[in-house]
């Protein structure tokens, strides 16, 4: 089961709790890689398209990447843009999981197929890369591997990994999505009855609004499921104040599918629209039950990553001849070890990938070898279930008892779930689990429950495998922190809805600024340190997450208690919960069908977030330069303003409140956070820190040498206490 008993120790980063793997062990990855015998250490080599299902790889273009910048030893990257097609067997064990797969369209050969756009970025010459595969998956359909032509341009993570020679892949796996050509959605069958007869069921969504309205898509920038009965009496809309609160009924008379632009007069029945006649608000959560019909197969998704990823390691050519695009000439594969990375929402996929057993190819083999989760929180994905919309999170302050949630197993390591009583946890199959790292935003904490990762919903510490690694991103929200290297670009939060002044968009496309050197990134380096784990050169870093038996966890009212008295600046009275949820008999742990909705709430899980020190800032082992060399308190929560559900979380959103200049300043404004010039006396005090704190964390292998000196460069050119 990969797990050890918790051990008594402090928060100062001296623990070693997780075991290394034995030397015998690091010998023998070591020998395999040098020898270059790891690809048929697996078994994987020659399993050919026969047991890797995808069956065609159909190439529409190849390009220059990055204008044919050279990457490292690596050299120029080409860029694939290509439609990967498939075929899986209903009756095979590791497919029958997947929810309504034996009710989906079928071939004369018996196997259902379906279809996904792929992006691929690999080194021109295959025997100048490092002969591995990253499978970097997409959020939401919006990928990291789009078209570049400007490398100074390229996605920091993306760089590295290049430079280090990685071949990259990514490919469709929202089948909600409506396909375009900047995004990735794949094509996926519709399940139906036997007879040809539509299935249907129950849907729920909820609604919020940046503004007043009167129209709101059903799921807006997805495809909708269609209603069964557009007759409102059939269907249920209630509204609410705050997010959990009491649920008011909207008469059948108030309201219809369609639209209505100007109110009850301009409406137009449709089926893809809810028109409510007096008016969307701000300031209301508003949540629709309906009867659906035409459920897609989502749980292919987790088909697409697994066959797309095997046939490239290990396929010679598809079924129509045509040789794998990574395979060098005579058709011998180049790969030798695949990665996955995923991020926020598609990090919740990975740990849903992993648990649903799909790290085990058709053939019996583990596919990948490491995998880097960026912020999953201890939610799964629950892409996996009837009618699903993958996109909608459950949080605080909106989709409470919906999934995508943290229903068990939460945790990484196999342990009892007391308010359950089920045995369960996402790595199970010590034969196929990956070596995993999981970083972890200190907002997670808040709106994802991610303190279920280590403690139990009552208060007993359940231990991180010994092939898991936990990091803690102190002071970040979801979106980013407030930093040098990321200034905010919208002040009070993405949609304006925040209390707080809010902390940076950390995504390229809104704020270039925010590169990967700013925290939510650590990206580069913990792929280094992931690879370095893997081929076994070196043990990765201990983790460093917030327990209970650390001192780094404490309940909400003690958060309160401890958090410094600042003007304006009150900390939350509420955060996330959750209740075991009884959906109904059709669904579980593995996914399913929902015929309780909403679901029923049973006993209620201690959740615990990150202990604040004297500043604010969430103590721990790993400080990135924003929290060791603070500005201001981060912290990774914000409140919703007045007119905008006041009083519950502000989503992803964390929040930044400067520091005073000077000692007069702070004390004529009560502040009891010392002054920029307390801490750090004048501008080359400032620099100082700034290049001690960098140096750190290069030495801990948290941060790689060009982003310490760009750090040190940023600081030199700052205005922080100049004269």
């Amino acid at each position: 089961m990969h797990s050890s008993p918790p051990k008594k120790k402090s928060y100062d980063g001296r623990d070693t709790r997780e075991a290394r793997p034995n030397r015998a062990g690091w010998n023998r990855l070591r020998a395999a890689a040098l020898s270059g015998v790891a690809l048929a250490a697996t078994g994987l080599v020659g399993s050919g398209p026969a047991e890797a299902r995808l069956t065609r790889l159909e190439i529409q273009s190849r390009e220059p990447y990055a204008g044919g910048h050279g990457f490292g030893d690596a050299g120029s990257f080409e860029r694939i843009v290509a439609t990967a097609r498939f075929e899986v067997d209903p009756a095979d064990p590791r497919n029958r999981v997947i929810v309504n797969l034996d009710k989906a369209p079928r071939n004369a050969a018996g196997k259902v197929e379906f279809s996904a756009p792929v992006f691929l970025i690999k080194p021109v010459d295959m025997a100048r890369g490092n002969g591995k595969l990253f499978y970097d998956i997409n959020n939401r359909g919006n990928t990291d591997l789009g078209a570049v032509a400007d490398p100074a341009k390229v996605n920091g993570q993306v760089a590295q990994q290049l430079r280090m020679g990685f071949t990259l892949v990514d490919a469709g796996w929202h089948g909600d999505g409506k396909p375009n050509a900047r995004q990735l959605f794949p094509q996926f069958p519709v399940a139906t009855q036997a007879d040809g007869s539509p299935i249907i069921g129950k849907k729920r969504l909820e609604f919020s609004v940046s503004s007043r309205g009167y129209s709101q898509p059903l799921a807006q920038f997805w495809k909708a499921y269609e209603p069964a009965d557009s007759a409102t009496s059939a269907s249920t809309l209630v509204v609410r104040r705050r997010a959990g609160g009491a649920a008011t009924p909207v008469p059948a008379d108030a309201w219809g599918f369609g639209t209505c632009p100007t109110g009850r007069d301009s409406f137009k029945p449709g089926t893809g629209d809810i028109g409510l006649f007096n008016g969307f608000s701000p300031d209301r959560l508003y949540e629709l039950t309906y009867p659906a019909k035409n459920p897609i197969v989502m749980g292919l998704a987790y088909a697409v990553t697994r066959d797309l990823a095997a046939y490239l390691r290990s396929g010679a050519k598809d079924d129509a001849g045509v040789a794998n695009p990574l395979a060098v000439a005579g058709g011998a594969p180049t790969i030798r070890r695949t990665y996955a990375y995923g991020a926020s929402s598609t990090g919740m996929y990975l740990r849903e990938y992993l648990y649903l057993g799909f790290n085990e190819t058709e053939d019996g083999h583990k596919l990948f070898d490491g995998v880097f989760i960026n912020t999953g929180g201890a939610s799964r994905l629950f892409a996996n279930v009837e009618f699903a919309h993958p996109t909608f999170c459950s949080a605080q302050d909106g989709h409470k008892d919906f999934v995508s949630n943290a229903i068990g197993p939460a945790s990484f390591g196999v342990s009892r779930d007391p308010l359950t009583g089920r045995t369960d946890g996402i790595l199970k199959r010590p034969r196929t689990d990956p070596l995993l790292m999981e970083a972890v935003d200190e907002n997670s904490f808040w709106t994802w429950k991610n303190s279920l990762q280590v403690v139990d919903g009552r208060g007993k510490a359940i231990a991180i495998p010994d092939n898991v690694r936990l990091y803690f991103k102190g002071g970040s929200g979801h979106l980013g922190i407030y930093g040098l290297m990321s200034p905010p670009v919208t002040p009070h939060g993405f949609m304006g809805e925040c209390a707080n002044p809010a902390q940076a968009l950390n995504a390229p496309g809104f704020n270039p600024q925010a590169v990967e050197r700013s925290l939510p990134g650590i990206g580069g380096a913990l792929v280094a340190i992931l690879d370095d784990w893997v081929e076994g050169k070196a043990p990765p870093p201990p983790s460093n997450f917030p327990t209970l038996d650390n001192g780094g966890l404490v309940t909400l009212a003690q958060y309160r208690a401890l958090f410094p008295k600042v003007k304006d600046f009150a900390p939350p009275e509420v955060m996330a919960q959750l209740d075991v949820l009884d959906f109904g008999p059709g669904f579980g742990p593995t996914g399913g069908r929902m015929t309780a909705l909403p679901p029923r709430h049973g006993k209620a899980y201690q959740l615990y977030v990150p202990r604040p020190d004297r500043d604010g800032l969430a103590t721990g082992t790993h400080r990135p330069i924003e929290i060791s060399v603070p500005l201001g308190t981060n912290v990774g929560w914000n409140i919703r303003r007045e007119g905008n559900r006041a009083g519950d979380l502000c989503g992803l959103e964390g929040s930044f409140i400067p520091f005073a200049r000077t000692k007069a300043e702070r004390l004529a404004a009560g502040d009891p956070r010392l002054s920029l010039e307390e801490r750090f006396g004048n501008h080359a005090g400032f620099v100082a820190q700034v290049r001690k704190e960098a140096a750190a964390l290069v030495q801990s292998r948290f941060m790689l040498q060009a982003d310490a000196n760009a750090w040190v460069d940023i600081a030199e050119k700052s205005d922080v206490l100049r004269p």
